[in-house]
């Protein structure tokens, strides 16, 4: 598989379940995913209340049939920045046997382009400070450190 085998396009309810073996595919996945077989429903809920949102977009990466990479990009309205609209990347994933061959970068590509086409007048994302491989990965594309993310979890 080479990246121009790659393919982006809308992840489709039959994807949900390779997307989330991405999604728990690292010691911080385990922890907040289940990847139980059949998958627990509320994964299909959410990927139903996504589909419905005009604001979201649920892409994943496909190479011969199969989805090795997927990522979700939020448009966030605001009145800051004079009301510009902020692109947010969320669950950018690639299968761990995938890695390394240009799929992450071509999805983050696709990515910020929907956001300039989109309106948006930046793209933002958070990875976890302890993801050292994805923040190397982010800054190579030209993201910088911006800012301190911070969370409460309920």
């Amino acid at each position: 598989m080479n990246e121009r085998s790659v393919s982006i396009r809308p992840a489709r309810r039959e994807d949900v379940a390779a997307m989330i073996a991405m999604l728990a595919d690292d010691q911080l996945g385990r922890a907040r995913e289940r990847l139980e077989d059949p998958l627990p429903e509320v994964y299909y809920e959410a990927f139903e209340r996504v589909e419905r949102s005009p604001n979201l977009q649920l892409v994943v990466a496909e190479s011969e049939g199969r989805v090795v990479g997927c990522l979700q990009l939020a448009l966030l309205p605001g009145i800051s920045s004079q009301g510009g609209i902020r692109g947010l990347l969320e669950d950018v994933r690639v299968a761990s046997d995938c890695r390394g061959r240009g799929i992450g970068e071509k999805l983050v590509q696709w990515a910020v382009t929907e956001a300039k086409a989109r309106g948006c007048s930046l793209v933002e994302l958070l990875t976890h400070s302890s993801r050292v491989d994805a923040q190397r990965f982010y800054k190579r594309l030209g993201f910088s450190a911006s800012h301190v993310g911070m969370t409460v979890r309920f």
